[in-house]
C-alpha cells in the first residue's frame, strides 16, 4: 500500500512503507514524552505506538497530581489504511522542527483531560549505543534502537476544570523515540506460547537529566545470575551531552555504578525508589558523582507499560476504534495496589554545587542481594 512516507528518500527495504522489514509481531515505533514541574505537584506522561504487524496504533496519557489523583485516558484504532496520520481519537502526534521540537495533543473528551504541548529539545538528541539486544531460546527477543532528549516544554493542561500553563523556567521534559522488536506489549498476553523466560532478578534503570552547561543520560538492564552468584550487565548505553549553543559532540559513558536507595514501608508500592546516586566516566576521562532526589511520581502501568490493566495493553487490539478513561485515587491502598509498576520519577539531580532536572525509572524484581532482596 502506497503512502505519502513512500515519497521521501529514506526506504531500506524493497517494501513500500506500509511493510516492516521484519514480520515480528513486536516490531513497534513509539514516541514518548514527559513534562513535570520542578516544584513536584504534577507531572505527566504521553506516549504514541504504532505496530504495523499488529496493524494498530495506540497513545495514552497519565497525569499525576501529586498526593492526591492520577488521570488516564487510553486510545487505540485500526492502523490501516491511515498509516501515515499520528491521531488516534482525540490524541494527536506532531513533528514541529526534525529533531527539535515535536506537539502532543489531546482534545476535548468525556474524561475531563487534555493538553497542548510542544517540547523543545535544549540539547542534540542522543543516540543510544549499542541498541538493546535480546536472544531468548533461538529468538530475537528485544532489537531496540533509540534516542532522547532533554527539553523544556510550552503550552496548557487542563484537568478538573483548571488549566496549568506550562513555562521553561518551572516546567521540564524528557523524550524518547524508539523502532524495533520490542517486550513488554501485547506478546504478554499471548496465549498458545512457551511461557517467557524470567531471571532469577532484574535490574532496570534509565535516566536523563539536563543541568545549565551539561546533561547525561543512561540505560543499563542488569541479570542477576543464581547459579554463577554474579550480576549480568547485558544491556548499557548513555552519554554526556551539552546544550546546542555549546556546539559540542556528546561523549559516550563508558562506566557507571549506582547505589540507590528504596522504600519498603510501603507494602502496596513495594520497592519505590527514595534516591541516592550515581558515578560515570565517559570515553575521554570526563567524570562525574550526581546525587539523585525524586520529586514526582508517574505511574505508567495503567497505561500498558507492561501491565493489563483493565483489558489493555501496548499493542493489544482493541478493535477498529477504541476509548476509555480513569481516575485513581493516590491515597487508597488498594487502588495503588492494582496500579503499582512502571514509573518515572521526575527528580532533582545534584552535581557538585550545580542542581539540575529530569527524570529516572528504575524497577528492582526478583532477586538482587546487592539492595537486599531475596527474591519475589
Amino acid at each position: 500500500m502506497i503512502t505519502r512516507y513512500d515519497e521521501m528518500f529514506c526506504h531500506q527495504v524493497v517494501s513500500t512503507f506500509d511493510q516492516p522489514g521484519t514480520s515480528a509481531r513486536e516490531w513497534t515505533e513509539r514516541a514518548w514524552m514527559q513534562v513535570h514541574d520542578i516544584a513536584g505537584t504534577a507531572h505527566l506522561a504521553a506516549s504514541f505506538g504504532y505496530y504495523p504487524n499488529r496493524n494498530v496504533m495506540d497513545a495514552f496519557v497519565a497525569f499525576a497530581i501529586q498526593g492526591r489523583t492520577e488521570h488516564v485516558v487510553r486510545a487505540s484504532r485500526e492502523l490501516r489504511p491511515e498509516i501515515d496520520v499520528s491521531k488516534v481519537g482525540p490524541f494527536s502526534y506532531d513533528v514541529v522542527e526534525p529533531l527539535r521540537a515535536i506537539r502532543y495533543r489531546l482534545d476535548d473528551n468525556q474524561y475531563g483531560l487534555s493538553y497542548d504541548i510542544t517540547l523543545e529539545g535544549v540539547s542534540p538528541l542522543v543516540e543510544e549505543d549499542p541498541a538493546q539486544y535480546q536472544v531468548s531460546r533461538g529468538r530475537v527477543k528485544e532489537h531496540i534502537k533509540r534516542m532522547v532528549q532533554a527539553a523544556r516544554p510550552s503550552g496548557w493542561i487542563k484537568c478538573e476544570g483548571q488549566t496549568c500553563r506550562l513555562d521553561r523556567d518551572g516546567w521540564v521534559g524528557e523524550r524518547d523515540r524508539s523502532w524495533g522488536i520490542r517486550l513488554a506489549g501485547a506478546d504478554f498476553i499471548e496465549t498458545g506460547v512457551q511461557a517467557p523466560e524470567l531471571p532469577a532478578g532484574m535490574l532496570f534503570n534509565f535516566a536523563l537529566m539536563q543541568f545549565e552547561s551539561w546533561g547525561a543520560t543512561y540505560h543499563l538492564r542488569e541479570i542477576w545470575d543464581d547459579q554463577g552468584g554474579f550480576v549480568n550487565r547485558w544491556h548499557f548505553g548513555g552519554g554526556l551531552f551539552y546544550p546546542f549553543s555549546a556546539n559540542r559532540e556528546p561523549l559516550k559513558i563508558v562506566s557507571l555504578d549506582h547505589n540507590y536507595r528504596f522504600r519498603d514501608d510501603l507494602p502496596e508500592q513495594a520497592r519505590r525508589f527514595a534516591g541516592g546516586g550515581v558515578s560515570f566516566t565517559t570515553i575521554d576521562g570526563t567524570q562525574k558523582e550526581v546525587s539523585i532526589r525524586p520529586v514526582t511520581i508517574c505511574y505508567q502501568a495503567p497505561v500498558g507499560y507492561g501491565g493489563f490493566y483493565q483489558g489493555f495493553i501496548h499493542g493489544k487490539w482493541m478493535g477498529e476504534k477504541w476509548m476509555d478513561g480513569h481516575e485513581f485515587d493516590l491515597n487508597n491502598p488498594e487502588t495503588m495496589k492494582e496500579i503499582w509498576g512502571y514509573c518515572d520519577y521526575g527528580s532533582e539531580f545534584t552535581c557538585g554545587g550545580e542542581v539540575g532536572h529530569g527524570t529516572v525509572e528504575l524497577m528492582v524484581v526478583g532477586k538482587y542481594p546487592r539492595y537486599g532482596y531475596q527474591g519475589y
